[in-house]
């Protein structure tokens, strides 16, 4: 046991004697940790203790340790890591511009299990035998995925994902090198213009980034309403009302899926819905709403624009034996407008590969779309495609032709 490791001690047993909560004292508990760095300095001149060494290295961790998150807090403190994962107490990896790398760093299996007790804590959120998975949102906004044995081979497996916001406006994706300017303008004003837009991708693409730019796009005279399993979006809008879901209670009841949320989303007056990522059968209670004539935004995991509606045409079978692809695909025809197609290179940068339209029209179950940018030799270029719905363009004061400079 090192300095930092007596202190550390010596600062949790403060913490239980004068009731300290760390979440809320932090103040006070920053002055106990630098006196108690100070008291053991003092103490280690007169031999018996180890020296302290580094005393703002000593500190700060300690802090971490109280304060934080133990080991991880660093990772978490640091702006180029976007995400963290656990394999094992020994395999701690994290990912910096897209690339993963294991780090030096090395827990014990107690400390996994507190660090993960610590991590539920704000949520109100649990894990154990009976609900072996759990998705939580840590204080900063990171998304928390944990799963335990017996699920898992006999490690607890953590993962972290951190919102890294490096953008918040479509400009910023333009700065960034993921789309176009003139991309960029198409969509903004495709947006503002209340079209329904997809945004697919894989995992670590950059989807909810794309979509929180998208959303800054929505005029401020809107009331957005969005449901996600965790939050995750950080929309800079003035009427926002988030959901998120809600895992069942230890009886096994008080579950909020998605679907839901979608379904109470529409009691609440919204002229706009967005929901934070489409997995199964909450798909068909989001056709139906922009069916209805609600312009809204979802996200999609799928390797193109193709492969995305077909998942949309797949999903909402999910719903029930009573709901056939009769219904679902015209209905994905007519509902969804724009797919934005975004992907993960090997250097770790996020780019959007496509954007197209989806006219409306459907031939034998398959349904027709149309490039409005597609990638040529590694360019994101104008394609040979138009958007629909050019009248809800035209009355939010926008020429197609001038947006896509074809004329």
């Amino acid at each position: 046991m090192d300095g930092a490791d007596v202190i550390e001690d010596e600062i949790r047993e403060l913490i239980r004697r004068q009731r300290l909560d760390p979440a809320h004292d932090q103040q006070v508990l920053h002055g106990l940790v630098r006196e108690a760095v100070q008291d053991y300095e003092e103490r280690s001149l007169h031999g018996g203790l180890a020296p302290l060494g580094d005393r703002e290295q000593a500190t700060q961790r300690v802090l971490d340790a109280v304060l934080g998150f133990g080991p991880l807090q660093p990772y978490l403190d640091d702006p180029t890591v976007e995400e963290i994962w656990v394999n094992e107490p020994e395999r701690v990896f994290v990912a910096r511009h897209g690339v993963p790398e294991l780090t030096p760093t090395i827990l014990s299996a107690e400390q996994v299990r507190t660090l993960v007790e610590r991590m539920l804590k704000p949520s109100g959120r649990r894990i154990d035998l009976s609900s072996p998975f759990v998705d939580a949102t840590l204080p900063d906004g990171s998304r928390l995925h944990v799963a335990i044995p017996d699920i898992t081979r006999s490690h607890w497996l953590i993962n972290i994902r951190k919102f890294v916001a490096r953008a918040r406006r479509l400009e910023d994706l333009v700065r960034l090198g993921t789309i176009t300017a003139p991309a960029a303008r198409f969509l903004a004003a495709a947006v503002a213009s209340g079209l329904n837009v997809l945004v697919a991708g894989g995992t670590q693409s950059g989807k909810t980034t794309t979509l929180n730019c998208l959303a800054s796009a929505i005029p401020s005279t809107e009331r957005v309403v969005s449901c996600e399993e965790v939050f995750e979006l950080q929309l800079s809008l003035r009427d926002w009302a988030a959901m998120q879901c809600r895992q069942p209670s230890l009886e096994g009841t008080g579950e909020i899926p998605l679907r839901r949320l979608v379904k109470e989303a529409l009691r609440m007056r919204p002229s706009r819905i967005i929901v934070g990522e489409v997995r199964q059968e909450e798909s068909l209670d989001l056709l139906i709403a922009l069916n209805s004539g609600l312009p809204g935004m979802a996200t999609l995991h799928a390797n193109s624009a193709r492969e995305a509606i077909v998942k949309m045409c797949t999903l909402p079978l999910l719903a029930g034996p009573n709901v056939s692809s009769t219904f679902v695909v015209p209905t994905v025809a007519a509902s969804i407008d724009l797919v934005v197609h975004i992907a993960l290179d090997r250097d770790g940068t996020r780019r959007v590969r496509e954007i197209v339209a989806v006219p409306g029209r459907v031939e034998g179950d398959v349904v027709e779309l149309a490039d409005i940018y597609a990638q040529r030799n590694g360019q994101l270029v104008r394609g040979s495609g138009f958007p629909t719905h050019q009248e809800q363009f035209e009355r939010a004061g926008y020429h197609v032709a001038e947006l896509l400079g074809d004329r």
